[in-house]
């Protein structure tokens, strides 16, 4: 199955070192790279550099060459929609493929509060991001003179270019709220399901199915995957100290194994046959893609025995 990566990009790492992750990931042949767009640093010390996202893809776009990038997610509370959609293009403009762009309503208030971006109340969020998403379509494949009257937003006259061809790739999602759901169906390319274990993903998705319906599209148009942790190790040994480095980056403390227990359900975790056992319930489950949170991001050697474990598939 087709396998992206992710990485937590506000959690101190610098832009050489989310370079070194993406053309590794490109090298083992991961489908995608993608990193979250956060300003403040966490989990973990709050003070940990952080860098803008698009920035680092843009960067990435010229330095990788068949790997597609993108965020998981930006929110609409970042930057207006016309904003949105000019730099994904442009972003793929530079990369010469498809970008990646996914889209949140945002939850981090502190983050909103201390570089002074709104933070409406969530359904004032979730109305915005449903005009952003048709906003950005409109714009990238929208007729000239394409306009646009919302609640939160009004684009007149619209002459975008260069059009991007194609537009890129739209991911929306969440836990699988009827409401998440029915956005996903008017508006993305791929839904991604999140804090998930295989067994309920099975059930999201079948209601996916059905709010696609509801919605008059047809369920297999629209892509779904599921985002997972990654904290594995060639033995047991291997991965539980991974566990504790990962917490003792994020300033957690105890024992790794206890850390993981309630966790094990909803991350790949522990050795390549526990992996690769949980990679297959997911896809089972009917996951077309898993999106696997690499919790050890200054570490490139989880990435090889990834791959090692998805070509024994």
């Amino acid at each position: 199955m087709k396998i992206g990566i992710v990485v937590e990009g506000q959690m101190g790492l610098t832009y050489a070192q989310q370079c070194a992750l993406a053309q590794r990931a490109e090298s083992l042949g991961f489908d995608a790279f993608y990193r979250t767009d956060h300003y403040e640093s966490f989990p973990g010390p709050a003070d940990q550099a952080t860098s803008d996202a698009w920035s680092v893809l843009a960067g990435l776009a010229r330095e990788t060459r068949t790997i597609a990038l993108g965020t998981l997610v930006s929110p609409v509370t970042f930057r207006y929609p016309g904003e949105y959609a000019k730099v994904v293009a442009t972003v793929q403009e530079m990369a010469g493929r498809r970008m990646h762009a996914g889209l949140g309503a945002g939850w981090h208030e502190s983050e909103h509060r201390r570089y002074g971006f709104p933070f409406p109340e969530m359904p004032l969020r979730a109305e915005m991001l449903e005009e952003q998403l048709s906003i950005v379509r409109g714009l990238w494949s929208g007729p000239d003179g394409w306009s646009f009257s919302g609640k939160h937003y009004q684009v007149s006259d619209a002459l975008f270019r260069p059009k991007p061809d194609p537009a890129p790739w739209i991911i929306t999602g969440g836990e699988g709220s009827p409401r998440g759901m029915r956005i996903a169906a008017a508006h993305a390319d791929e839904f991604n399901l999140t804090s998930s274990t295989p067994q309920v993903a099975r059930e999201k998705f079948a209601a996916l199915d059905a709010a696609c319906t509801v919605a008059g599209r047809e369920p297999g148009t629209l892509v779904r995957s599921a985002m997972t942790g990654l904290l594995i190790g060639r033995s047991r040994a291997d991965y539980l100290a991974g566990v504790a480095r990962f917490m003792e980056r994020i300033g957690g403390s105890g024992d790794p194994e206890e850390y993981l227990a309630p966790r094990r359900p909803r991350w790949v975790s522990g050795a390549p046959d526990e992996a690769a056992t949980q990679i297959r319930a997911f896809r089972d489950a009917g996951a077309q893609r898993l999106l696997m949170q690499h919790f050890l991001p200054l570490e490139l050697e989880p990435l090889d025995l990834l791959a090692e474990i998805r070509d024994a598939l």
